[in-house]
């Protein structure tokens, strides 16, 4: 199934460069030079001295209520952290990119640590219907985090991009579905879009663009909702909402944007954040991809402080633009 009624750039599937790896709607992108990236790579070392001031707060959160509200039509988001968060809405419960994990990492105890612990136990969760995975980036494809729900519950399914499904059948996990862009999966009482991004992927040294990343749309009779993943800001947004929206809700990255020569196309600032929100014609935008780990220069405290003054200025307002705690829920 294809949204090719929707529109032709969607449907037609992910373009691939002359070398056969995927890439981006405007071609491949830029990483800045090597006067930049060099420096940053210097300054990540750092991360294990940074202090921790201007993290996000955490609430409590025993999920009785989400397990309560399993099949129920109470629309609801959770920001567990990160870029990961539990929706519930038109009888499903569903998760983005959970990672669990302390450190998202190939390498044990190398890598930035979490500030702030997810919002609530795996254990806690409601019957997961169903998981969303954009890209395979450490920080988003955490494979201790989908073991464990898969073992948690067998009847979990995983959507992710083209390319992906293997990494997670070499881990046991077998109840996967891969999507091009475009290509759309019923699931229960909603339909389920892979759609663009404006991203990259990469989990080795040699394995760059082979595996596809995306965003993705979750459409039911009650609710509309866009995870956009990870991604630079792009023009695919108001193809996205043309085709799609309203959203009733999106979520949308605004972290890990410093240094900008470097960030500027695979990750948004959070003024482009807003600007995504209102493309895709979200009714309301939650601030998600930032605080939880330490993957840039920007301040702990920046991003969420700049969202939220920047959407004031536009249609969004004040009372749109969501900055959650961890652990936080909140109806939709």
């Amino acid at each position: 199934m294809t949204i090719a009624d929707q529109h032709d750039t969607m449907a037609s599937g992910a373009p691939k460069s002359k070398n056969g790896r995927f890439t981006n709607l405007t071609g491949d992108i830029g990483h800045g030079p090597v006067a930049v990236r060099f420096p940053f790579m210097l300054r990540r070392l750092g991360t294990y001295f940074r202090d921790s001031e201007g993290r996000p707060n955490r609430v409590s959160n025993d999920g009785l209520w989400l397990r309560e509200n399993t099949g129920q039509s109470r629309p609801s988001v959770t920001w567990i952290g990160h870029a990961s968060v539990l929706v519930q809405m038109d009888h499903v419960s569903f998760l983005t990119d959970p990672i669990w994990s302390n450190r998202p990492s190939p390498v044990p105890f190398v890598g930035p640590s979490r500030f702030v612990e997810p919002g609530l136990e795996i254990d806690d969760l409601p019957p997961i219907d169903f998981v969303l995975i954009s890209h395979n980036h450490y920080d988003h494809l955490d494979l201790p985090t989908l073991r464990a729900l898969a073992d948690r519950n067998p009847a979990t399914v995983f959507y992710v991009p083209l390319g992906n499904g293997a990494l997670l059948n070499q881990q046991g996990i077998s109840n996967v579905e891969e999507l091009d862009w475009g290509q759309t999966h019923v699931h229960k009482e909603v339909t389920i879009a892979c759609l663009p991004a404006q991203h990259w992927s990469k989990r080795s040294l040699t394995d760059e663009r082979k595996a596809l990343w995306s965003s993705w749309a979750v459409i039911g009779k009650e609710r509309r909702f866009y995870f956009a993943g990870d991604t630079g800001y792009f023009e695919g947004f108001k193809l996205i909402g043309e085709a799609l929206g309203p959203f009733d809700l999106a979520a949308v990255p605004v972290g890990a944007y410093e240094p900008r020569a470097m960030m500027r196309q695979s990750h948004m600032n959070p003024e482009e954040a807003v600007r995504a929100a209102i493309d895709l014609r979200a009714n309301s935008a939650l601030a998600i991809h930032f605080g939880t780990f330490d993957l840039s220069d920007e301040p702990l405290a920046e991003p969420p402080q700049r969202f939220n003054e920047a959407a004031k200025k536009t249609e969004l307002g004040s009372n749109a633009a969501w900055v959650l705690d961890i652990g936080e829920t909140r109806a939709f």
